[in-house]
């Protein structure tokens, strides 16, 4: 039988000298020094130097110098000390002294290099992807999600999860976004959705009796793309029956700390803070907090009222951070926050800066209206020492709150103010249930309908729906959401409720989910559960910012696939045996 190879081209060390091996893989780079020719041969697991002495084989150094970039090929020689070492790679102490190479097969100039920096842009690479998953970092990215893959299942296992298929054709059911729906051809007319999340075929487990329950599992979403967003994505989906929140996030802070063990090394002594959603957006402006750095909310209104500045007196909020050691920022540097605020994207009207120079005075944009002892009580307030640089946005609370956290995150980027391979977790908790659409009045789920009032706020369902508390739960890293849960209701009566808040008639419930109202009468256990965005974990412990690198074949920002061609066009034999008429 043939061996194309005996070793890979990250395995062979100076403890292999002299032995005789196979090599096969593509061809990186060729160096032609006249009397020697090397070439450096590459896998995924890394790359070997092959030498090629004229004057030992003239026909065959000759051969090797046709050789191009890209060509695979299969090697047969003997492992030697290299004389110039290459210490940066692991097989950097040794080459081959190639006897004979075959060439399995030749390779156009492919359109970009090949490197781990490459002269490709995103959108060639993307046409090439699968050239461009030859490279480097990205196999890294791929070979750290497959063992994050196996790193969860090696925990939920080990404390009796079963992992459990559930179904992609299903119902298609309102669950916050648009459904991607497939058409039925032994049903025309009728369609399927693929599953935003496997939501209520989990819950329907925990009622059948299989308390733990996880998935590594494909989603679909019909929404409109991002970095950390992909049309179809994969999520760690889980389910636990006889449990309340504290199981719930104990649990699974559990398979947290274990996998940044067994990824990064890092341990988690202590229980991830909590903090609860209000805090979130009061501190931070966000219900994603990235706690590494300070710069919290400080509200000043009261401070900045009946000084004649109109901009502050007709605010609904006025709020301030302060950035340490910042007083130096210049004129121009202030200015270009001033712009980058003002982007249709963020909103903001303007930026107010006070500075706290080292002689204890202040230098601020608002001076004509604020003397040094307002500015004074500003400082204390924001706990601004010299040298530090107070920054002031102001108006609607909720709009100001959000742009105030867009510029908190920036300025931390800008100065630096987080280390990449630092991780800090937080729970935030209690959510409201519900949200209303200012337009319509009509209330709509924070998580999904199927998540439970807190049990004191049961009542308000019929008086205050507003006031509902979730019993609900977020994990963030880093300002990255990177999962998301709830305790389930498992009282039909209760569910029926809940639907009517949503605006629901008994009809319209009965028809969407009548299958799980029917399975709450038979016994259905107290459960919850959580899921978390496997992508973006990876890409967060990959310390990269978009999740496309960590999915072999992802979608461009228009919801394509440009590799395939997809989505494409049916034929009109296609159309017809769907009973589909498309209008164009």
């Amino acid at each position: 039988m043939k061996m194309y190879r005996t070793h890979n081209n990250g395995e062979l060390r100076i403890e292999n000298i002299d032995q005789k091996v196979k090599l096969c893989g593509w061809v990186q780079k060729a160096r032609d020094l006249g009397g020697m020719t090397f070439i450096d041969l590459r896998d995924r697991y890394g790359i070997t130097q092959l030498a090629f002495n004229e004057t030992l084989d003239k026909d065959l150094s000759a051969k090797a110098r046709k050789l191009n970039r890209e060509w695979v090929i299969e090697v047969e020689g003997v492992v030697k000390e290299r004389s110039s070492k290459n210490l940066k790679i692991n097989t950097g102490e040794i080459e081959i002294e190639v006897e004979e190479f075959t060439v399995l097969n030749e390779s156009k100039t492919p359109p970009f290099t090949i490197e781990n920096e490459t002269d490709g842009g995103e959108e060639l690479r993307m046409n090439y992807r699968f050239l461009d998953l030859r490279r480097t970092p990205l196999q890294r990215n791929l070979m750290l999600r497959h063992r994050i893959g196996i790193e969860t299942r090696k925990y939920l296992s080990g404390i009796d999860f079963l992992e459990i298929e559930t179904p992609y054709l299903i119902k298609s059911t309102p669950e916050g976004a648009r459904d991607f729906v497939v058409p039925s051809r032994m049903n025309q007319g009728d369609f399927y959705a693929l599953p935003q999340s496997p939501q209520t075929f989990k819950q329907l487990l925990m009622v059948s009796g299989y308390d733990r329950y996880f998935q590594i599992v494909k989603c679909f979403r019909d929404e409109d793309l991002r970095a950390d967003r992909q049309p179809e994505f994969t999520q760690i989906d889980c389910e636990m029956a006889f449990v309340e929140q504290e199981d719930v996030i104990m649990t699974f802070e559990g398979l947290i700390k274990h996998l940044f063990k067994s990824e990064k090394n890092i341990n988690f002594d202590k229980d991830f803070p909590r903090i609860t959603y209000t805090q979130a957006i009061q501190r931070f402006g966000s219900d994603k907090p990235d706690i590494r750095f300070g710069m919290e909310f400080n509200y000043i209104k009261e401070l900045t009222n009946g000084f004649n500045f109109k901009i502050f007196d007709d605010a609904e909020s006025v709020i301030a951070i302060c950035v340490k050691g910042a007083a130096d920022y210049s004129r121009k540097k202030i200015d270009s926050l001033t712009d980058w605020l003002k982007r249709p994207q963020i909103g903001a009207k303007g930026l107010i800066y006070v500075k706290c120079n080292e002689d204890g005075t202040y230098k601020s944009s608002v001076d004509k209206f604020y003397n040094q002892k307002c500015l004074s009580k500003w400082a204390s307030y924001c706990e601004a020492k010299n040298g530090d640089l107070i920054l002031v946005l102001s108006g609607n609370t909720i709009s100001t709150q959000k742009q105030m956290n867009e510029l908190r995150l920036k300025i931390a980027k800008d100065l630096s103010l987080y280390k990449d391979d630092e991780y800090s977790p937080v729970w935030v908790v209690d959510f409201p249930l519900l949200e209303k659409d200012e337009e319509t009045g009509n209330f709509h789920a924070m998580h999904h309908p199927f998540t439970s009032p807190k049990p004191e706020d049961i009542g308000f369902l019929t008086s205050h729906p507003e006031k509902i508390r979730a019993n609900a739960y977020d994990l963030a890293i880093n300002g990255v959401e990177v999962g998301g849960g709830s305790i389930r209701i498992h009282d039909r009566d209760l569910q029926e409720k809940v639907f009517t808040c949503l605006g629901f008639s008994k009809e319209e419930a009965e028809s969407q989910f009548g299958f799980l109202l029917n399975a709450f009468e038979y016994g259905a256990p107290p459960h919850g559960g959580i899921a978390f965005g496997f992508d973006r974990l990876c890409a967060l412990m990959g310390n990269q910012d978009s999740i496309r690198d960590f999915i072999a074949f992802p979608k461009n920002n228009s919801g394509k696939d440009t590799m395939i061609d997809a989505p494409s066009r049916l034929n009109e034999e296609q159309k017809n045996e769907l009973g589909l008429i498309v209008k164009q």
